[in-house]
């Protein structure tokens, strides 16, 4: 018969005899055993856990009270509950005499925050300094999983638990005894609650029931404690140059809110490599301080003339941060300093290896649709070319000191409308004067330069621009849209160029003059004011046409804004430094300035009509669609007017009527999108340039591929070489990834240069992730898109281990890093 005991004064003793130390004793043989969780870090003393005046539920089928044994028994199904904690088992027995309680039959306890513990038979002292466990099974909340033959502590701080395994992988439901992807089975694990450490001892490292690498001893940090000092796991590797390296890093939990982590390696061709981080956190952000050097050993492994050949002693310091000074403002800073040029990217330092390195300090702000944004920052290549090489790229870098962004939009109407206000100011200082062609390529088929340009000016310029629109829309009774609006700029350049500069100029207006008959201005000031006020207009006219199962909306649209000539259009004084991409296409139709940064300014009387489109045609098939053309009136056309790069050159907006450009879009409901995009020309609309890309994507397989077209841009740097004689660029992009199984994914992507009939990128990969384990595997190269050399292979492996971390293997460019 099942007696309940509550409420009764032979229940009272029991709750103090079986519940304070029954169940906290059993649950301190198993939670103190080994605490799973960082709510047990401190359950040396679980008493201190639980409330002793808690009430206490004890159901069993028998209570047996041996007055002569001195001891007191719960058999048969015998379940507590116990301020949170529940204990369920066959039977429960405590022996007053050895002070020791023994719970024993199918024993379970799930405490508090859910941790299950599960044992065969448990037997633990009074005072929870010794104990012992036989079968212990364990699972936390978090799905970690140990599990021993037996298990014993002694002295109330030291655990052995004797031919123990640990797991971070589900048991599967499905074949229970069925090994985990991964886990470490060790003859002795031994917890120390003292130190906080779990040592594992003649353990080996098992992936699918399969031992992989077996370790004498090796000591990791109690899963209780987050950040611990210790070493952590090493990198080790090859290259060419540097040889066989190994670096070890030491970490030092020096605080809550910082740490220190300092790494010692070592390299058989340069001798060795000295690392240290400082790591902080505040309430409000968190920085990183990072130092390396070096004194090479044999330079001289390296290439001959090269950045890494010329130096000896070699150090960089790094540094980032990001703080929040309240919801609306933020900053922070990313800068690298070393004593070279390329020395972050040799050795593969961490936050100082990416071959295009920007430094940067920022102040942003954001409030609705205001924005605020002040930076300063400069943009390095690491690159082992020296700067006196004139193929260096570094030096020609600027730096920009600063660049600043501001924008305004009230919330109230203004005169009915609504009014923007933007400032924009950029100040740069350039060592080197960059008359490169456009990507190199400005050269006929002897090797003469056809189109110099000055894509930087050495020296120093500085430009503030302040503009405002104002726009308010009407609507008749017809449905007609009209949009009046107000443009006003201003903009103050100063400029002090270098030695280089002037004759720089002079170069690019012989070209113009010589080549395309336009003479231009090659007076240089140091200062220029710019103003332009426009006033546009803009007519929409949506159309609806619908039927039973679809809609169609057609909306013709038109835009003039009349202004006066770009001021000083016809001279190469002012640098074009944020506005040297231009491509006209549907998305820029029907903006009022067409050029891409603040440097050029659009002027002249401009017309822009089009028609769009949209279609919902039910049940998830859509289309939308853009064409027009553009139209200069009156005035100077500023795409026709060259700078230093002659930005506007085969844009197709160079003639007074432009060139047609459209767009089609086409959505489905099977997963399946197509985008075209195209500009024609306006005479026998031959195709100069197209894009067209097309996806499909399921929750198991994704494909997208892009082709480019655009063609030939002479004047704009873009010339016939002897391995592409026509000047036009076509590349064709794909890319692909599917789901070949629940945990299984493989992925590639490839970039085809259909000129030059090369395959300049390609890539392939296979991935795996549950719930405990993921395996990544990556391999990519690249080539030249002219010779069909190769410039980089690189190979990668990262193997995730849930709680224990990751551990990954790399090549690149020669250095592989494990």
């Amino acid at each position: 018969m099942r007696g309940v005991l509550s409420g009764l004064s032979r229940a009272v003793r029991a709750e103090r005899l079986l519940g304070a130390t029954a169940l906290v004793g059993v649950i301190a043989a198993t939670a103190l055993i080994f605490p799973t969780h960082p709510g047990n870090a401190q359950s040396v003393d679980l008493s201190a856990q639980t409330d002793p005046n808690a009430d206490m539920l004890l159901e069993a089928d028998t209570l047996v009270y041996d007055n002569d044994r001195n001891r007191i028994t719960a058999v048969g199904s015998v379940q507590i509950d116990y301020d949170g904690n529940r204990l369920v088992a066959q039977r429960v027995t405590y022996d007053r005499a050895t002070s020791r309680l023994i719970a024993s039959g199918g024993v379970e306890i799930i405490d508090p925050d859910g941790t299950r513990f599960q044992a065969d038979e448990i037997d633990v002292t009074d005072d929870f300094a010794d104990a012992f466990v036989r079968t212990l099974r364990v699972e936390t909340p978090d799905r970690v999983y140990f599990g021993a033959d037996s298990a014993e502590r002694r002295g109330g701080a030291v655990t052995e638990f004797d031919r123990g395994v640990y797991t971070a992988c589900e048991p599967c439901e499905e074949n229970p005894d069925k090994p985990p992807v991964w886990n470490i089975k060790a003859q002795k694990i031994i917890w120390n609650g003292e130190t906080k450490t779990i040592r594992f001892e003649r353990a080996r490292f098992e992936l699918l029931g399969v031992p992989l690498a077996w370790v004498p001893a090796f000591e990791i940090a109690d899963p209780t404690v987050k950040r611990k000092s210790g070493f952590l796991f090493p990198s080790f590797g090859s290259s060419e140059n540097i040889g066989t390296f190994v670096n070890v890093p030491y970490y030092f939990a020096l605080s809550p809110t910082y740490d220190l982590t300092v790494t010692a390696g070592g390299y058989t061709q340069q001798g060795f490599l000295a690392q240290a981080e400082w790591r902080q956190r505040f309430d409000n952000g968190q920085y990183n301080l990072r130092i390396a050097g070096i004194s090479q050993r044999d330079p001289d492994a390296f290439g001959v003339d090269t950045v890494d050949a010329q130096e000896t002693g070699r150090a960089l310091i790094a540094t980032r941060g990001a703080f929040t000074i309240n919801p609306r403002w933020s900053f922070g800073w990313d800068v690298l300093a070393q004593t070279d040029k390329n020395f972050g990217y040799t050795y593969n330092i961490e936050q100082a290896n990416a071959y295009d390195q920007r430094s940067q300090v920022y102040l942003t702000g954001l409030d609705g649709r205001n924005f605020f944004d002040l930076r300063a920052y400069h943009f390095t290549k690491q690159e082992a070319v020296l700067d006196s090489n004139a193929g260096a790229a570094s030096p020609l870098q600027p730096f920009v000191l600063p660049s600043f962004d501001y924008s305004l939009t009230p919330d109230a109407p203004i005169a009915g409308g609504e009014l923007t206000i933007d400032v924009n100011s950029q100040a740069l200082w350039r060592d080197r004067f960059d008359g490169r062609g456009r990507l190199g390529q400005s050269f006929d088929h002897d090797g003469n330069l056809i189109s110099p340009t000055g894509r930087g000016l050495d020296g120093g310029s500085g430009r503030l621009t302040a503009e405002a629109e104002w726009k308010r829309t009407f609507i008749t009774g017809g449905g007609l849209l009209i949009t009046p609006s107000l443009h006003a700029r201003q903009d103050a350049i100063g400029v002090h160029f270098g030695d280089q500069a002037a004759e720089g100029v002079a170069n690019v207006a012989n070209f113009y003059g010589n080549n395309l008959n336009q003479s231009v201005s090659t007076d240089i000031r140091s200062a220029y004011y710019r103003s332009m006020v426009t006033a546009g207009l803009e007519t929409r006219w949506p159309i609806l046409f619908s039927t039973s199962s679809s809609t169609h909306v057609f909306e013709p649209m038109g835009q003039v804004f009349a202004r006066p000539d770009e001021p000083y259009g016809d001279t190469l004084g002012i640098p074009n430094e944020d506005a040297q991409s231009l491509v006209f296409d549907a998305t820029n139709l029907f903006e009022r300035d067409k050029f891409s940064g603040y440097d050029r300014i659009e002027g002249g009387t401009r017309a822009n009509l089009g028609i769009r489109y949209t279609g919902d045609f039910g049940g998830g098939w859509g289309a939308n669609a853009i064409i027009g053309q553009s139209y200069h009136l009156a005035g100077t056309n500023p795409y026709a007017s060259p700078d230093l790069v002659y930005a506007g050159a085969h844009s197709g907006l160079e003639d007074d009527v432009s060139d047609y450009v459209g767009m089609l879009g086409l959505s489905t409901p099977v997963g399946v999108s197509l985008a075209a995009g195209a500009r024609l020309d306006k005479d026998d609309l031959e195709m100069r340039r197209t894009d067209l890309a097309a996806s499909y994507s399921t929750p198991a397989i994704s494909i997208s591929t892009q082709y480019s077209f655009i063609d030939a841009q002479p004047n704009y740097g873009f010339s016939p070489t002897p391995e592409n004689p026509t000047g036009t660029r076509q590349e064709i992009r794909v890319g692909g990834s599917a789901q070949v199984h629940e945990y299984w994914r493989v992925f590639g992507n490839a970039t085809f240069d259909l000129n030059t009939s090369n395959m300049v990128q390609r890539g392939i990969g296979f991935a795996y992730d549950d719930d405990c384990f993921g395996i990544n595997f990556t391999a990519s190269e690249t080539r030249g898109n002219i010779n069909n050399e190769v410039l980089s292979r690189d190979f990668g492996v990262t193997i995730s281990l849930r709680t224990l971390g990751d551990f990954g293997r790399s090549t690149s460019n020669g250095t592989t890093t494990f």
